[in-house]
């Protein structure tokens, strides 16, 4: 669990984003505080109007850099529209759009369940956190001091709350907690597959997302879970599993309890079965037994397995953890690769959405984008912005189907091409 400091400039749908930033965030387990020189992470949400702003921008930035001791982040109009000019001003930074900051906080650790895994309904998304704890004891992770060993509660429990979303009007619901490929192992069963048919089975039009499950939870009923998702519209085709590094080596440093042959088996197995879906992961580079050989078998496995959503992030000690206690590698060495891999990602992504011009899609609407567009998720949970969404009187909840325009990167650009689902 991290502290962050968030500072916001511009408009009112950069304050949007960072209020979208900071609930992911505290949905995670992570706090605010109210300086950066006490924050693990710095969050600067830029703005780019005028030629004054934006030295005024790479002036803070600059600030940031030298008054926090942990991370820095980028996010906002001007990250992405003048990225380059942060590195030029030598500012140590990662530029990243706002949607990925969260998953970058996160640093690698798993995610932080509510403490009564309680359901949230967020706008027309519930939040379905299915269990508490993971079984994995990663070296780098302060989060499993925090929650302790998994507790699953009954398939039936969880299918009820997700009933109870739906009745309270959500369209989508997000199944979260630290590793949701480990649901019920604590009783020796994998129940993820069965818990997700008897959601997909419960009446209504609504789309269903899988948060994060590490590799380890997934092999073994891997072939299961793809015909799981195969069998049933209602799921995203959509797989978030963080395989950290493509070095074994650093795998085991890590304590991570899988290995890269099973995340490519398991990667191989949604390939055979689902003609369009999208893997996400993460990779921790900077990790301080990782050598040049060992970050490119990462770079390589980036390449092999062409994941649609890619987290880097930069290795940071968690006070506490095994892995602070390792000599760390630099700075400069962290920075130069978390270059390299993000610009490689970056290719990556931008090929994935690149291929999608042309293409039609049906999109669930639910969250506000920039002035009166709206923001949804097609069938592999790949962002989809609508311009001028509201003026054409669609709605968050509504199902669009939609042709993808153009893409900015790391999210497509849609335009209605028929009739909408109202929400109900």
């Amino acid at each position: 669990m991290a502290r962050y400091h968030i500072e916001t400039y511009g408009c009112t749908s950069n304050r949007g984003e960072s209020q979208a930033i900071e609930r992911r965030l505290r949905q995670g387990g992570h706090y605010p505080v109210d300086s950066p020189a006490r924050a693990d992470v710095a969050i600067l949400n830029t703005c780019t109007v005028v030629e004054k702003t934006e030295r005024n921008m790479l002036r803070r930035a600059a600030e940031l850099d030298e008054g926090t001791p942990g991370d820095l982040v980028v996010t906002g109009c001007m990250a992405l529209a003048q990225g380059e000019a942060f590195d030029d001003a030598d500012v140590d930074a990662e530029i990243l759009h706002w949607d990925e900051v969260p998953e970058y906080v996160r640093n690698g650790e798993c995610p932080t369940a509510t403490p009564d895994t309680d359901a949230v309904l967020d706008d027309v998304t519930g939040i379905l956190p299915i269990a508490r704890g993971c079984l994995s004891d990663c070296s780098y992770c302060i989060t499993k001091q925090a929650t302790g060993t998994i507790d699953s509660p009954p398939v039936a429990t969880n299918v009820q709350k997700a009933r109870e979303l739906l009745a309270a009007g959500a369209r989508e619901i997000r199944i979260t907690g630290q590793d949701t490929g480990v649901y019920g192992l604590e009783n020796g069963e994998r129940k993820l597959p069965e818990l997700l048919t008897r959601i997909c089975e419960l009446p209504g039009e609504f789309r269903v997302r899988v948060g994060m499950a590490n590799p380890k939870g997934v092999y073994g009923m891997h072939e299961e879970l793809a015909d799981v998702f195969a069998a049933h519209d209602e799921l995203y085709n959509f797989l978030h599993a963080p395989v950290q590094s493509g070095s074994d080596d650093v795998l085991t440093d890590m304590r991570r309890r899988h290995r890269t042959p099973e995340f490519e088996e398991i990667v191989a197995a949604f390939d055979d079965r689902l003609d369009y879906w999208t893997l996400a992961t993460d990779f921790i580079v900077g990790f301080p037994t990782e050598t040049d050989a060992d970050f490119q078998q990462s770079l390589e496995l980036l390449q092999e397995v062409e994941p649609e959503k890619v987290n880097v992030t930069r290795f940071s000690k968690r006070p506490g953890t095994d892995a602070a206690e390792l000599d760390g590698l630099g700075g400069t060495i962290k920075k130069e690769r978390s270059s390299a891999m993000t610009d490689l990602k970056m290719d990556v992504v931008g090929a994935a959405h690149d291929a999608m011009v042309g293409e039609e899609h049906t999109v669930l609407l639910t969250q506000d984008g920039t002035e009166d567009s709206l923001v949804g998720y097609d069938e592999a949970h790949r962002q989809v912005a609508i311009p001028e969404a509201e003026s054409m009187g669609l709605e968050l909840g509504d199902f669009v189907d939609v042709e993808i325009t153009g893409h900015n990167t790391v999210y497509a650009l849609g335009e209605p091409i028929r009739a909408v689902a109202k929400t109900a």
